[in-house]
């Protein structure tokens, strides 16, 4: 398989995942502050943060509102991460493998560009996101569906599987981070429906709140995080995303298991083996953002493994891999 084929598949799964979790960022923040003239309004400044695109914003906007964090976050061509550039960017890289994906994905994946062009062409209002970012979720569960179902699961499909997977432990770990530090309950408002109302939207926000209550029932910080970060069989959780992704390289290097064969191997199943042994007891006491600051450091060394040892030529640079934020080739 062609580098430059496995790296554009990689990075089509990426970028259509990024879409999907801004979409979920801005959904779950919207509901988080309930609306209008809401207590938490506060909360549209962080949300940039939970993107990693603070400097960007603060050159283009100054200081953050509801309206200009939307504005950045869902139309904002000059920002790399908005859903209208990761649906371009993702665009761009299937065209250039159309003999690798299927007709099926590729359809899918132009009218999802159609639609968040269109919607972005109109100035569609996000005074209530609600709908836009519904349809973005849809779009992009649309195109899982047909990689799937028409994919053949050969070593495309597996790096775009790994590539998926790799970017949502990235986004879920984030939003765990940025929202479970501003959602610390406050002595006022410990057990009370407000309290219950933010950590539920939380769970929404990664379509996890029915299964969330199936396994622990009442919702509690430490249960949430448990969850998010360390169950093994819910889809979104990180611990779930890496194993997955490690199947997938597997798969793509045929190395035994317990075995590695190239340095992002080896990072790999260090990472999958520290979630394996960790509780969220050792969690708390190191520290929730602290933990999550080492996983993103480690997850981002991987990323730079996964490029040097698949998609680097001899004389590549690799500060596109660094900076995780891939220009479309």
């Amino acid at each position: 398989m062609l580098s430059r084929v496995a790296e554009a598949v990689y990075w089509m799964a990426r970028y259509i995942e990024r879409a999907e979790n801004v979409a979920r960022f801005i959904d779950v923040n919207y509901n988080l502050t309930l609306g209008e003239g809401s207590p938490l309004g506060h909360q549209w400044a962080p949300l940039v943060y939970t993107t990693g695109d603070e400097a960007l914003f603060e050159e283009l906007y100054g200081e953050p509102t509801k309206e200009s964090v939307l504005q950045f976050l869902a139309y904002d061509k000059r920002n790399p991460n908005s859903i209208l550039s990761c649906v371009a960017s993702a665009r761009e890289n299937a065209r250039s493998v159309r003999e690798t994906i299927t007709a099926p994905m590729w359809q899918q994946i132009n009218t999802f560009y159609l639609m968040v062009t269109s919607a972005a062409r109109q100035a569609q209002p996000l005074s209530e996101p609600n709908e836009f970012c519904d349809a973005v979720k849809q779009a992009s569960h649309t195109i899982l569906g047909e990689t799937y179902a028409t994919m053949s699961h050969g070593e495309p499909w597996h790096f775009a599987r790994m590539g998926r997977l790799m970017e949502r432990a990235d986004k879920t770990s984030r939003i765990v981070d940025v929202q479970y530090f501003l959602l610390l309950p406050t002595a006022n408002h410990v057990g009370t429906s407000l309290d219950v109302v933010r950590w539920s939207a939380l769970l929404r926000s990664a379509s996890a709140l029915t299964m969330y209550r199936r396994v622990h029932g009442p919702i509690t910080p430490n249960n949430v995080a448990r969850f998010l970060v360390l169950d093994q069989d819910f889809p979104r959780a990180v611990h779930f995303c890496i194993m997955r992704a490690q199947d997938s390289l597997c798969h793509i290097t045929g190395s035994a298991p317990g075995t590695f064969k190239c340095r992002c191997e080896q990072l790999m199943g260090r990472l999958r083996m520290e979630l394996d042994y960790t509780s969220i007891e050792d969690i708390i006491r190191q520290g929730m953002h602290e933990y999550i600051d080492l996983f993103q450091s480690q997850l981002n060394e991987l990323g730079i493994a996964i490029h040097n040892n698949f998609f680097q030529l001899p004389t590549d640079n690799t500060e596109a891999a660094q900076s995780q934020t891939q220009s479309a080739s």
